[in-house]
């Protein structure tokens, strides 16, 4: 199969019908002005050294060698070599709080965007681990299935906002049974959920639901977001907060220390998230001496590069340009150089 690695290069090809339409103009205008000095089939005979072939073949070699040049920038590659290749890695499951809560600003710019931003960056470190995104407030839900495609998980990071749940509150332990649903069931490896939360008004038994993911071979980490003083929820432009029934503004406050007792009956690690440094890529650390698995196989297609065959076509039309002169050598005559006499 045939194809170019930087295709965006071959739009430079557009200047070729222009230089054209540039050559054929300026030969109309070299030919107009010779004859204002008579009849041009007499004055080129007084000029038996000037060849009106040889500036035309010398413009298509220079042509032709612009556009091989072209193509050699775009990297044209050939062939669909197939080869299988193991990768090992972790398992990794990111449990993302979405409630109303996570939109507190005592971490900038806001709870939930901080967490993803810190996301956003520990998939620019992945390198053979797989990822798997889960969203939840008052029940949870995939995100982003267990993959190796960190493009796509961006993708669908920029997405989340509280939004997606409409029941409010902090299931912290409906999260952690789906992500016991997530993980290849045939791993037998450790496996890691990272839950990154405040913490705050959990509507379930999360530290029960953990010691249950241990028995599967899964680590619980855990991210507290926010701080323990308490913070208001801007609504809308922030201009205003949220309230409660009675017209008081309502607080959120991290609950660290169920995020604490969830990571030690996770068998995992707790680290509160500040405006300095989140922790995320700590726990990632801690992850990664976890032992790796065998994760399934990838088929990669293999091209093989030709743009040297191009390169070198190139060169050699501009060598003959070159070796061929605008004007008749008198002692080349005889050799009728691609019969270029005229």
């Amino acid at each position: 199969m045939f194809h170019f690695a930087n295709p965006q290069y071959l739009y430079v090809l557009i200047i070729l019908p222009v230089l054209v339409l540039l050559f054929i103009f300026y030969m109309l205008n070299r030919k107009s002005a010779l004859k204002k000095f008579g009849d041009y089939n007499v004055i080129a005979r007084l000029m038996p050294l000037v060849s009106r072939r040889r500036l035309i073949v010398k413009f298509i070699l220079l042509l032709l060698s612009l556009g091989l040049i072209v193509f050699s920038a775009a990297r044209p590659q050939l062939g669909s070599k197939l080869r299988e290749v193991k990768t090992k890695g972790v398992e990794i499951v990111i449990a993302l709080d979405v409630s109303n809560s996570m939109l507190a600003e005592d971490i900038k710019p806001n709870r939930l965007e901080a967490a993803k931003r810190a996301i956003d960056k520990m998939l620019d470190n992945l390198k053979d681990d797989k990822i798997g995104l889960i969203v939840f407030a008052g029940s949870a839900f995939t995100q982003v299935p267990v993959t190796t495609d960190y493009t796509a998980t961006k993708m669908m990071l920029s997405t989340v906002s509280p939004g997606l749940i409409q029941e409010q509150g902090t299931s912290i332990g409906e999260a952690i049974d789906l992500a016991m649903k997530s993980f290849n069931p045939n791993n037998e490896n450790k496996k890691a959920l990272i839950i990154i939360t405040d913490g705050e008004n959990h509507l379930d038994n999360p530290v029960e639901m953990a010691a249950k993911a241990v028995e599967k071979g899964i680590n619980i980490y855990t991210i507290g977001i926010g701080n323990t003083e308490g913070s208001p929820i801007p609504v809308g432009n922030g201009a205003d907060f949220r309230k409660d029934r009675n017209g008081g503004v309502v607080i959120t406050r991290l609950d660290e220390e169920m995020l604490v007792r969830i990571a030690e009956a996770g068998n995992g690690k707790y680290i509160r998230a500040n405006n300095t440094k989140f922790g995320l890529m700590t726990l990632y650390t801690e992850i990664e001496k976890l032992e790796k698995s065998e994760l399934d196989s990838a088929i990669y297609s293999e091209y093989e590069d030709i743009f040297q065959y191009f390169v070198s076509l190139a060169l050699f039309f501009l060598i003959l340009d070159f070796v061929i002169l605008n004007r008749k050598n008198k002692h080349l005559e005889k050799m009728k150089l691609f019969n270029l006499r005229s």
